[in-house]
């Protein structure tokens, strides 16, 4: 039996009060300090050790590789961090017109897995390990690309491992150019936008490559018991392809095939059966509709999407008849419907071909499934570092913007005045950030 958001929460809290223990204990017993292997960043715990900076000194020795990379890298975070902030004043005038009942509920302002109820816990907490992890480590191979030092590398650990994390000397930061400091920042954002890629490469070309429908038409999640849909035997898994003699390609073409019929009418339908593998015509008598007096009604629960738009999503979602923005956008909001990770009557919608067959069904729609939570949660991991808010990567980078042009702008300041004020600026834009984070879940409840 599944676990609701609450039971979920409590185990939670269990956890965060067991962990609290632990640490304080450590910190009684005089285990835990800034020179020691175990040291706090906030309330996370920094498991810290010297090995492997010999491996980021090999791979970070090709200065010239490194620099035009992460250069690449500097120019993408700053469009990242405009389309963020963008994103988020647009979002701050849409949430403003829709009812406290459709707002995002409190767990949802947090991404972590299992307690947000968008991002499954095995699949995300792999995912945002691994995106953290190389995250981290492509911010220690540039600095030492750069000549900036590393004190220690380590797992950062908050009631279960949630990373890593790369330590560069602090003052040789501080001492480091601008631009220096910009591209070890950048680093890290440019290293999930990468991977994110790269998952999402993986992915679409195993999916247009293996996944086939068994039909193209609107897939059935679920039946109403007594139902005329139940009644005619039709169960999740299974396909309607018409209705009443009209063709039910999409969704959209099931709905207003529906739309046409009235309640005690008798119509043919056609439909795939998952559990015969046949096409099935039947004749069956549409109930009156409890929704919209004197329609006909099927009775079931129909999937988001068809089965031919889902492959198309998962595959080539920029090559949307809709356009490549809306296709990117039903991408990254397939948990939202429902749709990844991708289990239960919707596997049945499709049959395996290929490689991906050679993985069975089960193993073949868990790899899917890791290889988007994967690119997802990198995506949102370049996204949220983008963000111009101390302390992320991205807060360091506008500061270092903001430097730059007072330096152009006020060439009579001297080091100290730029620094204050751009560090002003910085503070009053964090603050900016913070206030349209949080205005997405207050706003619709004013």
């Amino acid at each position: 039996m599944a676990l609701d958001w609450v039971d979920g929460l409590l185990i939670f809290l269990g956890l965060l009060g067991a962990y609290a223990g632990i640490v304080y204990a450590l910190y009684r017993a005089g285990r835990i300090g800034p020179e020691r292997a175990l040291s706090l960043f906030g309330p996370a715990l920094m498991v810290k050790t010297r090995r492997g900076r010999g491996w980021l000194d090999r791979v970070g020795r090709f200065r010239r590789f490194w620099s035009r990379v992460s250069d690449v890298g500097l120019l993408l975070a700053g469009v990242a961090m405009v389309v963020i902030v963008g994103t988020l004043i647009w979002e701050g005038v849409l949430v403003t017109q829709i009812p406290a009942s459709a707002a995002p509920s409190p767990q949802e302002a947090l991404a972590l897995p299992g307690l947000n109820p968008v991002i499954p816990l095995g699949y995300g907490l792999v995912a945002i390990v691994v995106g953290i992890v190389l995250h981290e480590l492509a911010h220690g191979i540039v600095a030492r690309s750069q000549g900036v030092g590393v004190r220690s590398l380590g797992i950062l650990w908050f009631v279960v491992p949630v990373g890593a994390f790369v330590e560069q000397e602090e003052q040789e930061m501080r001492d480091a150019p601008r631009r220096v400091r910009g591209r070890i920042a950048a680093a890290g954002i440019l290293a999930n936008f990468g991977l994110a890629v790269l998952f999402f490469t993986v992915c679409s070309l195993l999916v247009s490559t293996s996944v086939h429908p068994n039909a193209n038409g609107a897939g059935v999640e679920a039946v109403l018991g007594g139902s005329p849909a139940a009644n005619a035997s039709i169960a999740p898994g299974d396909i309607i392809t018409s209705v009443n003699g009209t063709a039910t390609p999409n969704n959209q073409a099931l709905f207003d095939a529906l739309a046409k019929t009235t309640g005690g009418e008798t119509i043919p339908l056609t439909y795939y059966s998952a559990h015969l593998g046949t096409s099935e015509s039947i004749r069956l008598t549409l109930s009156p509709s409890p929704y919209t007096p004197g329609r006909g009604y099927l009775g079931v629960g129909i999937a988001p999407v068809s089965t031919g738009q889902f492959v198309g999503i998962l595959s080539s979602p920029l090559t949307s008849s809709n356009g490549p923005l809306a296709g990117g956008v039903t991408w990254i909001i397939l948990p939202l419907a429902g749709l990844s990770p991708i289990a239960g009557p919707t596997t049945s919608f499709f049959h395996l071909t290929g490689a991906g067959a050679a993985l069975g069904s089960t193993g073949f729609w868990v790899t899917v499934n890791l290889l988007y939570w994967l690119s997802w949660m990198n995506l949102l991991l370049g996204l949220s570092n983008a963000l111009p808010l101390v302390p992320l990567d991205g807060g360091l980078l506008y500061r270092d913007f903001v430097t730059s042009a007072l330096a152009r702008l006020r060439r009579g300041w001297d080091a100290a005045t730029l620094d204050g004020v751009a560090g002003r600026l910085s503070v009053l834009t964090s603050l900016f950030v913070v206030f349209l984070l949080a205005w997405q879940f207050i706003a619709p409840r004013l």
